[in-house]
């Protein structure tokens, strides 16, 4: 009896005690996971391109790491930085078009006047301008006022991301450098747990990951493209800078229309009312509809994942981990589906194989 208790004592001392360290170890890397995350993300998505500098590098595993980690660091920052840039340009030209139009406000196009309610909403909303210029004005200003809190909040909010930004370049270096071997390492530990079937499961999951991540990418991309010339046809002073915004907005379901839908508003503040509707008219029948098109095209081409379950890992990714979680969350259902589906066609393989046996054993039996 003795013994037994003395055997269990060891058995259960160094699992809690590995546990103990885990749930440490989760405290201090707490912080920073989600640049892990993001590193992760960048580092799987890229990893062709790190694996060919690797090899123009002769197998320079530092070398090669900080040329691909440059890389990608300036296709990073320089386009945030232009943007930034652009967007400022756009500010110092966007007062004053607001003031213009708040003071001589267009005049509502036909087409929309015939529409029962909203026509008469932007009949009463003009004559309301005209008649008061300045009240809108004051509105604003108040507004702004009282959220000016909002705002200093907001721009700190930037300058984390910012940083979280440096943090996920450095954890990327060692990604690009060790990620062989990381791999390596994780694959040796799992099949000591799980057996020999985690080789197919990785597999599978790594399949995947790579359709969600480009099928995301891809399609925000396309619709980026497609909507800047769209703004291009229609006027727009900046269409690559909105171009840009709809493709981030793209990575978010239905997150498109807040980008035309504010192209066409900064037309319509120009006194470009045609051209607004246009652009609204091309993002609603175009752009977002190029969603519901390419990007199951994009992953099924890859991996048949259902849609509804990228929909959901999307949605429900973006809520529990923010930004980052418009990847992190399909990955997760997609990889889940995926070892789910491998699991099935392992049981599915015993079962048959099970079957040929009693076959056989019949058979012999009938023999004998």
């Amino acid at each position: 009896m003795l013994d037994a208790k003395t055997t269990f004592s060891r058995r259960i001392v160094p699992w809690l005690a590995l546990g103990g360290l885990v749930a440490l170890a989760f405290i201090v890397v707490a912080p920073f996971l989600v640049p892990i995350a993001w590193a992760g993300v960048l580092a799987y998505a890229t990893w062709p391109l790190a694996e060919r500098i690797r090899r123009w590098c002769i197998n320079k595993d530092t070398l090669a790491a900080c040329l691909a980690t440059a890389l990608l660091a300036l296709t990073l920052f320089l386009p945030l930085i232009w943007l930034i840039w652009l967007a400022q340009q756009e500010l110092v030209h966007l007062y004053p078009a607001l003031q213009a139009f708040l003071a001589n406000p267009p005049p509502v196009p036909d087409t929309l006047r015939s529409i029962p309610w909203l026509g008469d909403w932007l009949i009463h909303q003009q004559a309301s301008l005209i008649a008061n210029p300045q009240g809108a004005s004051s509105v604003i200003k108040t507004w702004l006022a009282a959220h000016t809190a909002d705002l200093s909040t907001l721009a700190g909010g930037l300058g984390k991301s910012f940083a979280k930004m440096i943090f996920v370049v450095v954890i990327l270096f060692f990604f690009f450098r060790d990620g062989t071997r990381i791999v390596r390492e994780l694959r040796h530990v799992l099949e000591r747990f799980i057996g020999a079937h985690i080789h197919d499961y990785l597999h599978a999951a790594g399949t995947t990951t790579r359709a969600v991540v480009y099928g995301i990418l891809l399609t925000a991309l396309v619709q980026g493209i497609v909507a800047g010339l769209g703004y291009w046809v229609a006027g727009l002073s900046s269409p690559v800078m909105f171009g840009a915004l709809t493709m981030i907005l793209a990575l978010i379901p239905f997150g498109t229309p807040l980008a035309w839908g504010a192209a066409g508003l900064l037309l319509m503040l120009q006194g470009e009312t045609g051209a607004a509707i246009g652009v609204w008219i091309w993002g609603a029948a175009i752009v977002s509809q190029l969603d519901n098109v390419l990007r199951p095209i994009f992953i099924s081409s890859i991996s048949p994942i259902p849609f509804l379950l990228v929909l959901f890992g999307v949605l429900g990714g973006l809520l529990a981990f923010g930004l980052v979680g418009l990847f992190i969350g399909p990955i997760v259902l997609s990889v889940v589906w995926a070892v789910w589906r491998e699991w099935t066609a392992h049981l599915d393989e015993e079962a048959s194989d099970n079957i040929s046996i009693q076959n056989l054993q019949v058979t012999n039996e009938q023999i004998t």
